[in-house]
């Protein structure tokens, strides 16, 4: 059986309401458990039958048939969720099928990568969350938005969501870690030369970040895949800046100012330079051309003070 034929049948699992519900049930039946560092109690046929509206017992063991290995496990005491399963039902519960509610016009703070400007404007494109610039109209960064995320927030609690999963999810990419999958993730540096829809912006390098499991792509400016790594995060952290807390949009204007940097320092092996300033101290970290890092240099500039690892 091919990948795409057993992918189809997995699906094509679910096109029976009745198995969307049992799903649901034991999903809401586990929910309703009581905490236990063992985990979740297995639903019991009876359960799950109390719980369903089914016509009978038959056609309930049918349908659990028809689930069984690729959405739920079956044990002694009951039924419990495949990985495949729990993954599934999330979604469903979720509503993450739907369209994101629309979020309207917010104003943020924040920079322009290619103008400069402070005052920016974040709506929803179909499902990104999309950051222009009123200015010179182009869009400074763009992120995935799910429905529920949409629905529970709104405003600037909205933004703060969405600040904290585009950080916390880029530093699993420098983890090389999917964010979307837990696959393993390749990376490569590239100049700004190499993207050739890249033109006027203060970045001399590029990261491609690319899944080998699900094919997602993460990119960004070099000095970024630098930043959000556990020595530059504490680095800021130490200095009052909550890294993970900081939109793209905002982090932009390291970069229009000077105080992120990034410079190729080596041939063989080929090697990077990554400077990021904070007021008079400095966190130098060279990487390689996988975007690994090879070493970190702390720089107190004005007393010459620097520790290396």
């Amino acid at each position: 059986m091919t990948a795409g034929r057993a992918a189809a049948d997995a699906f094509a699992l679910l096109s029976d309401e009745s198995r969307v519900n049992i799903l649901r049930a034991v999903a809401m039946a586990q929910y309703e458990q009581a905490p236990s560092n063992a985990g979740f109690e297995p639903l019991s046929f009876s359960e799950i039958y109390d719980r369903v509206d089914v016509d009978n017992t038959s056609k309930l063991s049918y349908h659990l048939g028809e689930l069984t290995g690729t959405y739920l496990r079956k044990h002694d005491g009951g039924y419990s969720f495949t990985h495949a399963g729990d993954r599934i039902v999330r979604f469903i519960l979720a509503e993450n099928f739907r369209r994101p509610a629309d979020i309207g016009s917010i104003e943020t703070s924040g920079t322009c990568l290619y103008c400069g400007e402070t005052t920016l404007e974040a709506r929803l494109d179909e499902q990104y969350f999309v950051v222009r610039c009123p200015t010179c109209d182009r869009p400074v960064t763009g992120y995935t938005l799910t429905p529920a995320q949409a629905r529970a927030r709104s405003g600037e609690t909205l933004l703060e969501s969405l600040k904290r999963k585009q950080g916390m999810e880029f530093g699993l990419v420098q983890a090389e870690i999917c964010p979307e999958c837990a696959g393993r993730m390749d990376a490569a540096v590239h100049s700004v030369e190499e993207l050739t829809p890249l033109e006027d912006v203060p970045v001399s390098h590029f990261t491609l970040h690319d899944c080998e499991s699900c094919r997602r792509r993460y990119s960004g400016p070099l000095p970024f895949a630098a930043a959000f790594r556990t020595a530059s995060i504490a680095f800021y952290w130490e200095r009052g800046v909550d890294l993970l807390g900081t939109g793209w949009w905002e982090c932009y204007r390291f970069l229009r100012d000077g105080c992120w940097t990034s410079e190729r320092v080596g041939s063989d092996p080929v090697e990077y330079r990554v400077v990021l300033r904070h007021e008079d101290a400095e966190l130098r970290l060279v990487l390689d051309d996988d975007a690994r890092t090879v070493r970190t240099e702390r720089v107190r500039t004005r007393s010459g003070d620097r520790s290396s690892t």
